[in-house]
Protein backbone atom coordinates (compact mmCIF):
# COMPACT_ATOMS: atom_id res chain seq x y z
CA UNK A 1 0.00 0.00 0.00
CA UNK A 2 1.26 3.37 -1.31
CA UNK A 3 0.97 6.62 0.75
CA UNK A 4 -0.94 8.78 -1.23
CA UNK A 5 -1.27 12.77 -0.09
CA UNK A 6 -0.71 13.75 3.37
CA UNK A 7 -3.79 14.96 4.95
CA UNK A 8 -2.32 15.85 8.52
CA UNK A 9 0.55 16.24 10.45
CA UNK A 10 0.41 16.42 14.72
CA UNK A 11 2.61 16.32 17.53
CA UNK A 12 4.07 12.84 17.24
CA UNK A 13 2.60 11.01 13.90
CA UNK A 14 1.67 11.96 9.84
CA UNK A 15 -1.46 10.62 8.65
CA UNK A 16 -1.73 9.60 4.26
CA UNK A 17 -4.32 8.97 2.04
CA UNK A 18 -4.48 6.04 0.14
CA UNK A 19 -5.79 4.88 -2.65
CA UNK A 20 -8.55 2.79 -0.54
CA UNK A 21 -11.11 5.59 0.69
CA UNK A 22 -11.70 3.87 3.53
CA UNK A 23 -7.93 3.09 4.77
CA UNK A 24 -5.14 5.45 5.66
CA UNK A 25 -1.32 4.76 6.28
CA UNK A 26 0.29 7.16 10.05
CA UNK A 27 3.75 7.50 10.20
CA UNK A 28 5.08 7.80 13.73
CA UNK A 29 7.80 10.40 14.37
CA UNK A 30 10.53 11.14 16.95
CA UNK A 31 9.26 14.67 17.95
CA UNK A 32 8.33 14.73 21.39
CA UNK A 33 5.71 17.48 23.08
CA UNK A 34 4.60 18.17 26.49
CA UNK A 35 2.07 20.62 28.16
CA UNK A 36 -0.11 21.03 24.87
CA UNK A 37 3.00 21.82 22.61
CA UNK A 38 4.55 24.03 24.88
CA UNK A 39 7.53 22.02 25.89
CA UNK A 40 9.22 20.38 21.95
CA UNK A 41 12.12 18.13 21.46
CA UNK A 42 13.51 14.83 20.19
CA UNK A 43 13.65 11.51 21.63
CA UNK A 44 15.30 8.80 18.97
CA UNK A 45 13.75 6.33 18.21
CA UNK A 46 10.24 6.89 19.76
CA UNK A 47 8.59 6.64 16.80
CA UNK A 48 9.74 2.86 15.68
CA UNK A 49 8.90 1.79 19.32
CA UNK A 50 5.54 4.01 19.46
CA UNK A 51 3.99 2.47 16.38
CA UNK A 52 5.01 -1.54 17.06
CA UNK A 53 3.75 -0.67 20.29
CA UNK A 54 0.30 0.20 19.80
CA UNK A 55 0.38 -2.30 16.74
CA UNK A 56 0.77 -5.26 19.22
CA UNK A 57 -1.31 -3.93 22.06
CA UNK A 58 -4.27 -3.23 19.69
CA UNK A 59 -3.64 -6.88 18.46
CA UNK A 60 -4.76 -8.05 22.05
CA UNK A 61 -6.92 -6.07 22.49
CA UNK A 62 -9.35 -6.86 19.17
CA UNK A 63 -8.97 -10.72 20.87
CA UNK A 64 -10.54 -9.07 24.01
CA UNK A 65 -13.35 -8.15 22.48
CA UNK A 66 -12.30 -4.02 21.53
CA UNK A 67 -12.46 -3.26 18.15
CA UNK A 68 -9.20 -1.02 16.93
CA UNK A 69 -8.67 0.85 13.82
CA UNK A 70 -5.73 -1.32 12.94
CA UNK A 71 -5.31 -2.75 9.81
CA UNK A 72 -1.48 -4.03 9.50
CA UNK A 73 1.77 -3.11 10.16
CA UNK A 74 3.80 -1.75 7.04
CA UNK A 75 6.94 -0.94 8.20
CA UNK A 76 9.02 0.02 11.58
CA UNK A 77 6.82 3.85 11.57
CA UNK A 78 4.09 3.21 9.53
CA UNK A 79 0.92 1.18 9.71
CA UNK A 80 -2.29 0.80 7.93
CA UNK A 81 -5.63 1.94 9.68
CA UNK A 82 -9.24 1.86 8.77
CA UNK A 83 -10.00 5.83 8.81
CA UNK A 84 -12.14 7.69 11.32
CA UNK A 85 -13.66 10.07 12.24
CA UNK A 86 -12.36 11.00 15.54
CA UNK A 87 -14.67 11.84 18.79
CA UNK A 88 -13.01 15.13 19.79
CA UNK A 89 -13.32 13.95 23.21
CA UNK A 90 -9.63 12.49 24.99
CA UNK A 91 -10.64 9.70 27.68
CA UNK A 92 -7.79 9.15 30.89
CA UNK A 93 -8.30 6.06 32.95
CA UNK A 94 -6.48 6.51 35.81
CA UNK A 95 -5.63 3.65 38.47
CA UNK A 96 -3.54 6.06 40.61
CA UNK A 97 -2.89 9.14 41.58
CA UNK A 98 -0.52 10.84 39.23
CA UNK A 99 0.35 13.69 37.03
CA UNK A 100 -2.80 16.34 36.71
CA UNK A 101 -4.90 14.05 38.92
CA UNK A 102 -2.66 15.18 41.50
CA UNK A 103 -1.92 18.53 40.93
CA UNK A 104 -5.73 19.11 40.56
CA UNK A 105 -6.81 17.92 43.65
CA UNK A 106 -3.66 18.16 45.90
CA UNK A 107 -2.64 14.65 46.47
CA UNK A 108 0.51 12.55 46.02
CA UNK A 109 1.21 10.97 43.06
CA UNK A 110 0.98 6.77 43.85
CA UNK A 111 -2.13 6.42 45.93
CA UNK A 112 -3.84 3.33 44.26
CA UNK A 113 -7.84 4.00 43.72
CA UNK A 114 -10.27 1.23 45.11
CA UNK A 115 -11.80 1.58 41.19
CA UNK A 116 -10.39 2.99 38.18
CA UNK A 117 -11.59 6.57 37.16
CA UNK A 118 -12.42 7.79 33.93
CA UNK A 119 -12.14 11.66 33.08
CA UNK A 120 -13.62 12.99 29.46
CA UNK A 121 -11.56 16.18 28.45
CA UNK A 122 -12.71 17.83 25.19
CA UNK A 123 -9.78 17.59 22.63
CA UNK A 124 -9.17 21.01 21.72
CA UNK A 125 -5.37 22.35 22.19
CA UNK A 126 -6.62 25.88 21.94
CA UNK A 127 -8.41 25.74 25.14
CA UNK A 128 -6.15 23.64 26.69
CA UNK A 129 -7.87 20.26 26.42
CA UNK A 130 -10.62 20.99 29.55
CA UNK A 131 -12.31 18.25 31.39
CA UNK A 132 -15.80 18.00 30.67
CA UNK A 133 -18.72 15.78 31.73
CA UNK A 134 -21.03 13.42 29.74
CA UNK A 135 -23.90 15.97 29.97
CA UNK A 136 -20.93 19.11 28.25
CA UNK A 137 -20.41 15.98 25.52
CA UNK A 138 -23.96 16.30 24.72
CA UNK A 139 -24.79 20.06 25.11
CA UNK A 140 -21.64 20.38 22.53
CA UNK A 141 -22.75 17.60 20.66
CA UNK A 142 -19.56 16.17 20.62
CA UNK A 143 -20.98 12.67 20.97
CA UNK A 144 -24.41 10.85 21.35
CA UNK A 145 -25.18 9.38 24.97
CA UNK A 146 -24.69 5.65 23.08
CA UNK A 147 -21.92 6.41 21.60
CA UNK A 148 -20.21 7.72 25.27
CA UNK A 149 -21.47 4.38 26.79
CA UNK A 150 -19.80 2.66 24.00
CA UNK A 151 -16.91 4.57 24.92
CA UNK A 152 -17.47 4.11 28.52
CA UNK A 153 -17.27 0.25 28.26
CA UNK A 154 -14.31 -0.31 25.91
CA UNK A 155 -11.82 2.20 27.71
CA UNK A 156 -13.02 -0.08 30.99
CA UNK A 157 -12.25 -3.30 29.02
CA UNK A 158 -8.94 -1.68 27.67
CA UNK A 159 -7.92 -1.37 31.39
CA UNK A 160 -8.74 -4.34 32.42
CA UNK A 161 -6.71 -6.21 29.66
CA UNK A 162 -3.55 -3.97 29.86
CA UNK A 163 -3.55 -3.78 33.39
CA UNK A 164 -3.35 -7.72 32.90
CA UNK A 165 -0.72 -7.69 30.62
CA UNK A 166 1.53 -5.21 31.93
CA UNK A 167 1.28 -6.75 35.52
CA UNK A 168 2.83 -9.35 33.52
CA UNK A 169 5.71 -7.41 32.17
CA UNK A 170 6.49 -6.58 36.43
CA UNK A 171 4.88 -2.78 35.17
CA UNK A 172 1.87 -1.25 36.49
CA UNK A 173 -0.44 0.77 34.72
CA UNK A 174 -0.60 4.21 36.26
CA UNK A 175 -2.92 5.74 34.29
CA UNK A 176 -3.01 6.34 30.00
CA UNK A 177 -4.82 8.45 27.21
CA UNK A 178 -7.26 7.12 24.73
CA UNK A 179 -8.90 8.28 21.76
CA UNK A 180 -11.92 6.75 19.63
CA UNK A 181 -13.19 7.14 16.44
CA UNK A 182 -16.54 6.38 14.20
CA UNK A 183 -16.29 4.60 11.00
CA UNK A 184 -17.95 5.41 7.86
CA UNK A 185 -21.09 3.52 8.99
CA UNK A 186 -21.18 4.62 12.52
CA UNK A 187 -19.22 2.22 14.55
CA UNK A 188 -16.87 3.01 17.22
CA UNK A 189 -13.81 1.96 17.15
CA UNK A 190 -10.31 2.53 19.45
CA UNK A 191 -8.26 4.36 17.60
CA UNK A 192 -4.77 6.85 17.99
CA UNK A 193 -2.23 4.95 19.81
CA UNK A 194 -1.32 3.57 23.27
CA UNK A 195 2.56 4.15 23.61
CA UNK A 196 4.83 5.60 26.78
CA UNK A 197 3.56 8.62 25.71
CA UNK A 198 0.28 8.24 26.53
CA UNK A 199 0.27 5.88 29.44
CA UNK A 200 2.01 6.04 32.65
CA UNK A 201 4.26 2.93 33.34
CA UNK A 202 6.02 2.37 36.72
CA UNK A 203 8.25 -0.51 37.44
CA UNK A 204 5.92 -2.49 39.82
CA UNK A 205 9.10 -2.89 42.54
CA UNK A 206 11.07 -0.04 41.83
CA UNK A 207 8.32 2.70 41.28
CA UNK A 208 10.90 3.78 38.23
CA UNK A 209 8.97 5.84 35.59
CA UNK A 210 9.15 4.30 32.15
CA UNK A 211 7.23 6.24 30.24
CA UNK A 212 7.04 10.34 28.83
CA UNK A 213 6.87 11.70 32.18
CA UNK A 214 10.87 11.14 31.62
CA UNK A 215 10.57 13.84 29.03
CA UNK A 216 8.25 16.38 30.65
CA UNK A 217 9.89 16.25 33.89
CA UNK A 218 13.37 16.09 32.61
CA UNK A 219 14.32 13.09 34.41
CA UNK A 220 16.84 12.24 31.88
CA UNK A 221 17.27 8.21 30.40
CA UNK A 222 13.86 8.82 28.24
CA UNK A 223 15.56 6.66 25.26
CA UNK A 224 16.75 3.66 27.56
CA UNK A 225 13.16 3.89 29.30
CA UNK A 226 11.11 3.45 26.14
CA UNK A 227 13.45 0.50 25.05
CA UNK A 228 13.02 -1.18 27.97
CA UNK A 229 9.15 -1.10 28.01
CA UNK A 230 9.69 -2.18 24.44
CA UNK A 231 11.99 -4.75 25.67
CA UNK A 232 9.46 -6.00 28.03
CA UNK A 233 6.43 -6.16 25.50
CA UNK A 234 8.40 -8.09 23.08
CA UNK A 235 9.30 -11.03 25.91
CA UNK A 236 6.38 -10.90 27.03
CA UNK A 237 4.94 -11.30 23.34
CA UNK A 238 7.47 -14.06 22.38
Amino acid sequence: MEKGKQLYEGKAKKVFETDDKDLLIVSYKDDATAFNGLKKGTIKGKGVINNQMSNRLMKLLETKGVPTHFVEELSERDTLVRRVKIVPLEVIIRNISAGSFSKRYGVPEGIEFKRPTIEFSYKNDELGDPLLNDDHALALELATEEEIATIRKYAFRVNEVLREFWSGCGVTLVDFKLEFGKTSDGKIILADEISPDTCRLWDSVTKEKLDKDRFRRDMGGVEDAYAEIMRRLNEALK
